[in-house]
């Protein structure tokens, strides 16, 4: 091969690169897909007026709360068809006879599996600013997908997850009539079950009438002094974190704190919470404040299941938490409390179970 034609190789070759590198045409395995644009539901709007207690939710511009997105995400909840075995649905652990829980200290997903987590409850998780223990879901969109993927919950993928369902009967329909026309994709399936959970709300309860409502004989004798224990900064001091508002109590500040539950026999901390997400040293140990309504049903309590009953979830805090150097500072010894003193707390806390919306429970495909 002569020079010339070397050189003319080289210039060829060199040019087909650049080409390429400005955004030329690419093999045919490289091509870049379309990007699916967003789904946005097609229905009318429902007006979603919180209960006495609540404040109005906040929706997103993108998934405004319809009748059919609502309708099919409660199906979904209750399908197994989200898990790789189909043998567990968000409901299994987020069941509402249990609170929206599961009543188990740590749940179980496919195979068996032990997740080292205690269930949260699913009540006003629409009020939360992030979602999980550890708040790494900024929405209820987010946090939908998580448990799907996660391999000892659901052990799915999400491309197993939009395929099982464009393959399951009925399913197509419901999406189209929630979505308009196009396949199932993980956008709309989480769309739906956020829209669901968005509904799972409850508050007028005795609290709410008493606080709220006006009616001073809503909450018994033992309710209003433990009310009076729980937002008195000297004496529980408990409202810092689980707050009440004047016009409403969502009963979380949506933050983390370290309370010091969950540490092995030598002292340390056994699940790094927050810390896992952040980064921070200070979250150490932190994990998102609960809220309390409907705290009476969703036994055993804190993030590891560790405390069976309300009395021994008082009794906690009455020893000041668990030391440990990342401990939250408001979290303090509170002995001066009574026997009386912890029985009103434990009553205050039953009085915050409120009223249940309808159509919450397994749809009729579901039973």
């Amino acid at each position: 091969m002569s020079t010339r034609t070397i050189l003319f190789v080289l210039n060829l070759i060199a040019f087909a690169a650049a080409l390429t590198s400005c955004g030329g045409p690419k093999p045919a395995d490289q091509a870049e897909t379309k990007p699916v644009a967003p789904a946005k539901p097609v229905g009318a709007p429902v007006e979603a007026k919180p209960p006495l207690g609540l404040p109005p939710l906040v929706i997103p511009a993108d998934n405004a709360l319809t009748a059919e997105t609502i309708a099919l995400g409660r199906r979904l909840y209750y399908d197994p068809i989200l898990s790789v075995d189909k043998t567990v649905s968000c409901a299994t652990c987020h069941n509402p006879r249990f609170g929206f829980s599961d009543g188990a200290p740590t749940s179980t997903g496919v195979g068996g599996k032990k997740g080292n987590r205690n269930a949260p409850t699913v009540w006003n998780a629409a009020y939360y600013t992030v979602q999980f223990w550890d708040g790494r879901a900024p929405s209820l969109e987010a946090q939908a997908s998580g448990p799907m993927e996660n391999p000892i919950e659901m052990a799915h993928t999400l491309s197993g997850v939009e395929t099982a369902l464009n393959a399951a009967p009925g399913y197509k329909e419901l999406f189209e009539k929630a979505f308009g026309p196009g396949p199932v994709t993980i956008d709309k399936v989480t769309k739906a079950l956020a829209a669901f959970e968005r509904t799972v709300i409850s508050a007028n309860s005795p609290f709410d009438r008493f606080m709220y409502g006006g009616n001073k004989k809503a909450l018994s004798a033992p309710a209003q002094r433990g009310l009076a224990i729980f937002k008195d900064p000297k004496k529980g001091n408990c409202a810092v974190c689980h707050t009440i508002e004047d016009k409403y109590a969502l009963f979380t500040d949506n933050k983390f704190h370290n309370l010091g539950v969950g540490l092995n026999s030598k002292g340390e901390l056994t699940d790094l919470g927050r810390y896992n997400e952040s980064k921070q040293e200070a979250d150490k140990g932190a994990f998102k404040t609960p809220t309390l309504r409907n705290i009476a049903q969703s036994a055993p309590y804190m993030h590891d299941g560790s405390l069976k009953t309300l009395k021994d979830v008082v009794d906690f805090y009455v020893g000041g938490g668990t030391s440990n150097p990342f401990r939250d500072k408001e979290i303090k010894s509170l002995e001066h409390l009574t026997k009386q003193d912890r029985g009103d707390l434990v009553a205050f806390l039953e009085s915050l179970t409120g009223e249940t919306p309808p159509n919450l429970g397994p749809p009729e495909e579901a039973r």
